[in-house]
């Protein structure tokens, strides 16, 4: 046993003296093989200097930057959406889609945007339902999925084996033995308080299955960082849903913590199904190594919706990608702002590209109007969020916290005419490190609606004014300095 201790010392002294040298190497790693944004790299650097051993774990965790390559390619689909793509691009290109489509007057170029750097199809003949409530978004899921026949899709980045899991397993199960397939698709991080015995019981019922990232070494999460944060629920190709709200009690106001859960979420009738249930199958694939582009069922049934007629385009992000598809079409959308610019997140930690955006736009005479939640779930995420809204306070933007509970909704509406809502946070994290799913929803009715769902969230916010603001306590102050310094990582 001495000898042992006396190895173990060995090693940790040699660790030591030579923390310099490993310290150089992952600061040549960091700065010359990942490209990152420069803020990142000086705050990796300084982490490792003032606090080596921790660092060097952290890096290890949460720094280690995903290989940017194509993790969903699937062959069998892609020569089949290249064509639909290259010809509504010429038809953007011809000025043809912009005459059957009026709703896009004005927007044409980010409809082109959308299609070139991710291949989201505009699709018209669409119902779009929005739900801010927790209760009658579920009510509405159980419903649509009693009367499925073919199959039911769901994706959730969190789910909990709760009440509420609880009555969504019951539904399912009498869906699976009446012969409708099902498929479950987790994130592991998310999902890491659900035992796997509850998966294997679904399984042998005739419910499928499968982990996103799963972990290592039983709880070990090396690639942390990377989360597939989507909520799709699809079902036969005719129904689908997406936005923030994941499986648990505290969603339908179940948890005393977090009191009323505001959030939004879309249910869809109509051809952007498609894109919703493409973006299933092809995180399906990569997770459960299953090809379901093989069989066409999972591609057809697709019906037109029969009442609103709305525009949508499915757009998604994450860490696969050069690009920041999310982030560039707020920024884009925030450019073409004339009078009005709605934003809720539960977490506001722009980058360089997006802050600018907005105080181009406060200082062109744009009425900026920003809500946050008035309670943290991530204190450090939270004091950097107060952070930046401050910066927006201080230029002359209108920003509320939501004091009717906690608020986490995530989205942008712009001149009541067009609005991006899903699951992406306003936040780096969510640009760059999570794969993220939102809709544009391009449809001036629909908007004023949207925009209606947040006039009414006023009744429970309180402004921050600027006096507000500069008097705030030197505790907050040091909070939000510290928490912005690490907002990079956050």
């Amino acid at each position: 046993m001495q000898q042992v201790w006396e190895i173990t010392g060995e090693v940790m002294r040699f660790i030591w003296t030579h923390l310099v040298i490993l310290n150089g190497i992952f600061a040549i790693i960091i700065i010359f093989f990942q490209r990152r944004d420069p803020k990142t790299v000086w705050t990796w650097l300084l982490l490792l200097y003032f606090i080596p051993v921790l660092g060097f774990i952290l890096y290890l965790f949460i720094g280690a930057d995903m290989h940017k390559r194509r993790m969903f390619k699937t062959k069998e689909i892609e020569d089949r959406l290249n064509e639909a793509i290259r010809q509504q691009e010429n038809q953007l290109k011809n000025n043809e889609l912009q005459k059957q489509e009026a709703d896009i007057e004005g927007f044409s170029d980010l409809v082109m945007f959308n299609l070139d750097t991710v291949g989201a199809m505009l699709s018209g003949s669409n119902d779009v339902d929005i739900y801010v409530d927790g209760n009658a978004k579920f009510e509405a899921l159980l419903e649509d999925m009693r009367h499925a026949e073919r199959f039911i899709h769901i994706q959730y980045y969190i789910i909990k084996d709760d009440v509420l899991f609880a009555r969504i397993k019951d539904v399912l199960r009498e869906k699976a033995a009446e012969g409708v397939q099902i498929r479950i698709l987790y994130d592991a991080m998310g999902c890491r308080s659900v035992k796997k015995r509850c998966w294997k019981e679904l399984n042998r019922q005739g419910i499928r299955t499968a982990e996103f990232f799963p972990a290592r070494m039983r709880q070990l999460h090396l690639r942390i960082n990377y989360r597939n944060h989507r909520k799709i629920v699809v079902i036969d190709n005719k129904t689908a849903y997406v936005g923030g709200f994941n499986i648990g009690r505290e969603y339908i106001g179940l948890d005393a913590r977090f009191g009323y859960w505001r959030d939004t979420h879309l249910r869809i009738r109509g051809k952007a199904v498609l894109g919703l249930e493409l973006r299933f199958l092809l995180d399906w694939n990569y997770a459960a190594g299953e090809n379901l582009f093989l069989e066409n069922k999972y591609l057809d049934g697709i019906e037109a919706g029969r009442r609103d007629f709305c525009n949508v385009q499915i757009i998604y992000s994450g860490p696969d990608t050069s690009l920041q598809p999310i982030r560039d079409n707020y920024v884009r959308l925030i450019h073409k702002a004339e009078h009005k610019i709605y934003i809720q997140t539960p977490y506001f930690i722009p980058d360089e590209s997006l802050l600018t955006s907005l105080m181009i736009a406060i200082h062109s005479g744009v009425e900026v109007n920003l809500m946050i939640p008035c309670k943290p779930d991530h204190p450090f995420v939270y004091w950097a969020t107060y952070s930046y809204m401050g910066e927006l306070v201080m230029a002359g933007a209108n920003c509320y916290t939501y004091d009717g509970g906690f608020l986490h909704s995530k989205g942008l509406i712009v001149d009541d005419k067009v609005f991006c809502y899903g699951t992406a946070n306003m936040d780096i994290r969510s640009f760059a490190l999570n794969f993220e799913v939102n809709a544009v929803v391009y449809d001036e009715a629909k908007a004023k609606e949207m925009a209606g769902y947040f006039m009414d969230d006023l009744r429970c916010c309180t402004l921050i004014t600027k006096d507000m603001y500069a008097g705030r306590s030197l505790r907050l102050r040091i909070k939000e300095q510290i928490s912005r310094l690490l907002s990079p990582l956050l």
